[in-house]
């Protein structure tokens, strides 16, 4: 059983406990000495690691993305813990618990996939009607669906993470689909809830959360599109325009070719589907931010991806 977390790591600490290796790499001092860099995650978060000594034999007992046990020494060094590993080997798979190394979604995902499913039976055209249910009666989609984040650090990064952001937008587009005239709720509410399945596949969560080969060579959006065409194949006299408005919705949905997308929003459905996305993303994204911070502190530390500082209000 695992008893030393990250997150709970203090400097002086010795640890002797079950790590995933990331980023393992091989560097050299000026004198010519190697040393080993690598990064240490479980669920809780990451720590930097190095090895001085031993190096070549430490670094020959194991591959990044393995599970390893380490023995080591937890100092400061630059305002950052830094674990200096005297040990490493691989653990016995019995003393594994995959439950420990991946963060997950606190809510329940059968729970979340049958609120997302009743929503989905609420569209009343027949052609989305069929394809949305022509995803949810396909098991291994549903499978991964259920189970895969929706990013690798920014928001809903953790296992089911998928789930709850789609869920998340799918409630979104019922509370403001009314609001605005010329809006097909019907088409919203299906490109709402199909827009990033692609990332069932863009990443790899067995260990550690990263981008899977076809992540890094695709992207989401390109296997969200490919997956859409499969399933429409599947479905007799699917509309070829239908089929068209619900592939921009998931190519523009990051709203601009700087983030992502190769092109814009150019419907209505397109434009407020951008929007809801990136309003539970970044909502999501700061409030973890700031469960995250000192719980004493009126601010959170600067966030560098929105490139600020978010006020956390006196306590």
């Amino acid at each position: 059983m695992k008893n030393t977390f990250v997150n709970a790591i203090k400097a002086g600490q010795a640890v002797d406990d079950i790590f995933v290796a990331r980023d393992k790499q091989i560097a050299y001092k000026k004198d010519g000495d190697a040393y080993l860099n690598l990064g240490l995650t479980d669920r809780t978060g990451e720590v930097k690691a190095v090895a001085w000594e031993n190096v070549q034999a430490i670094s020959k007992a194991f591959s990044a993305g393995d599970y390893v046990r380490v023995k080591g020494n937890v100092r400061q060094y630059r305002d950052a813990l830094q674990l200096v590993v005297r040990h490493i080997e691989l653990p016995d798979p019995a003393d594994v618990d995959a439950r420990d190394f991946l963060p997950a979604t606190e809510r329940d995902v059968d729970q979340m996939l049958e609120r997302l499913i009743q929503i989905s039976q609420t569209v009343e055209n027949e052609h989305l009607s069929r394809l949305l249910s022509a995803f949810f009666e396909d098991k291994t989609f549903v499978d991964l669906f259920k189970t895969a984040p929706a990013a690798k650090r920014m928001h809903h990064a953790y296992l089911g993470g998928l789930l709850e952001h789609t869920l998340s937008i799918a409630l979104l587009i019922q509370a403001i689909s009314g609001h605005y005239m010329g809006v097909d709720k019907d088409l919203l509410l299906t490109g709402g809830i199909l827009h990033d399945i692609g990332k069932i596949h863009e990443f790899s969560y067995e260990t550690h959360i990263d981008y899977s080969d076809a992540g890094r060579l695709l992207n989401h959006i390109v296997i969200g599109v490919e997956m859409l065409e499969k399933k429409i194949a599947t479905i007799n006299d699917f509309p070829d325009d239908l089929a068209l408005m619900l592939k921009h919705m998931i190519v523009s949905h990051h709203g601009t070719r700087e983030f992502g997308s190769p092109e814009p929003p150019k419907t209505l459905e397109a434009i407020i589907l951008n929007y809801l996305d990136d309003l539970d993303a970044k909502v999501t994204a700061v409030r973890t931010f700031m469960d995250a911070a000192d719980p004493e502190a009126t601010w959170t530390s600067y966030h560098k991806v929105l490139e600020r500082f978010f006020y956390k209000g006196k306590t």
